[in-house]
């Protein structure tokens, strides 16, 4: 019997966090220490406030059965009020919030609802590889646009051809924003929130990052704007520790919400009701919050510092977990990447071109390595003594 994919996978190849997670595992299989930035996962605990909340939860729902496909009504309230205590934004829990198993299940299958064959979904270039891969899958066109350095990794609106703009039905945005560490003032989410209403295209902003900064001046969110034609999607996993929960929501305008509920409703039977307690008490505590952002401030220091001193362009990120490293001009990205995981070192990092497509011949992540600020503060310390041993 010949078994074989289907055309959109066989078009695809590994999800690039997949391809780092395989080369530490050939590493530690060798016996080779590795100090692993690869992928986003954070390493410390989940907030004990937030455990203690989903070990009752457990007792307490013992007889819940199915979860709500959109979220209990504790939860979504829960969601309005944070939003609100954020930024300033009033959402109705009813029709304008809806759980979600974390952001990657939100942002793959938000495409189903909006999507026909050969619609186009705008993304940034490098991105998260779920805004391309949820577009291939509802049979859309993925059509990326590049984060600049020289524009400050902001998309330029200006530069989307008139003839693809007609075309798209969403365009995502990522701020702050994976990889590069960088933030969108408020004028220009006002000016992109303006670029979409215009021509009747969902603005899809992705936020998860939006409690990691480094600034006096919290990020802001699409939602200021109003929710007209916007969905903000939000993740406890960064801000809270909480991957392993898989929880987040999407939230904004309530006939785009109704739409992505109804694909939901089809695909999944909803997040678990304990967890979405053990949400609602990492949502009322802003305590934690406050101490991973000093924690990544000092990692994020101690790195950068280290990159400067090997005499590499200061990359030092405002926001999010990640630095965008721009290396020497002498090697590539995969092959600097490569000497980072000599024995000598055992320092993983994501090459910045399995983070991007190439346009026109052109990748937008060559250049650029990828350190997600996960290890502990002892481990980034001994990679920076590392870092300052090697030579490019």
């Amino acid at each position: 019997m010949l078994i074989e994919p289907s055309g959109r996978v066989a078009s695809i190849g590994g999800y690039a966090f997949a391809e780092v997670d395989r080369l530490v595992a050939e590493l530690r299989e060798k016996g080779i220490r590795t100090i692993d930035f690869g992928v986003g996962d954070p390493t410390a605990p989940t907030p004990e406030v937030v455990r203690r909340a989903c070990r009752e939860a457990v007792d307490a729902r013992a007889t819940a059965g199915y979860p709500s496909y959109v979220g209990t009504v504790e939860f979504r309230k829960a969601c309005a009020d944070w939003t609100e205590r954020r930024f300033g934004v009033s959402l109705d829990p009813e029709t304008e919030v809806t759980a979600t198993s974390g952001s990657k299940e939100a942002v793959f299958h938000l495409h189903e609802g909006f999507v026909d064959p050969g619609d186009v979904v705008l993304g940034p270039n490098p991105g998260y590889p779920p805004y391309a891969r949820g577009a291939l899958f509802a049979e859309g066109v993925h059509v990326p646009y590049p984060l600049l350095a020289k524009n400050g990794f902001l998309p330029d609106l200006r530069a989307i051809p008139a003839d693809v703009a007609d075309r798209a039905r969403i365009l995502w945005i990522c701020y702050p924003n994976s990889p590069t560490g960088a933030l969108a003032p408020r004028e220009f989410l006002g000016k992109a929130v303006a670029w979409c209403r215009e021509r009747d295209i969902l603005l899809a902003s992705d936020e998860a990052y939006s409690e990691i900064y480094f600034t006096e001046e919290p990020p802001h969110s699409a939602l200021e704007f109003g929710t007209e034609g916007v969905l903000a999607i939000f993740s406890l996993s960064k801000r809270s520790a909480m991957t392993c929960y898989r929880v987040g929501w999407v939230a904004g305008d309530a006939r785009a919400v109704s739409i992505f509920r109804k694909v939901k409703t089809n695909l999944d039977s909803g997040t678990p009701t304990f967890v979405q307690d053990a949400a609602i008490a990492a949502l009322q505590d802003e305590r934690h919050v406050g101490e991973f952002r000093r924690e990544y401030r000092e990692k994020r220091d101690v790195l950068t510092a280290a990159f400067r001193e090997m005499g590499l362009p200061d990359c030092t990120p405002d926001a999010a977990l990640y630095i965008w490293q721009r290396i020497p001009e002498s090697t590539s990205s995969v092959e600097f990447a490569k000497a980072l995981l000599a024995p000598e070192a055992g320092i993983v990092v994501t090459p910045g071109p399995w983070l991007a497509s190439e346009v026109d011949g052109v990748n937008p992540g060559e250049g650029f390595v990828r350190l997600a600020l996960v290890p502990s503060i002892e481990d980034c310390r001994e990679a920076a003594r590392i870092l300052l041993t090697l030579r490019f």
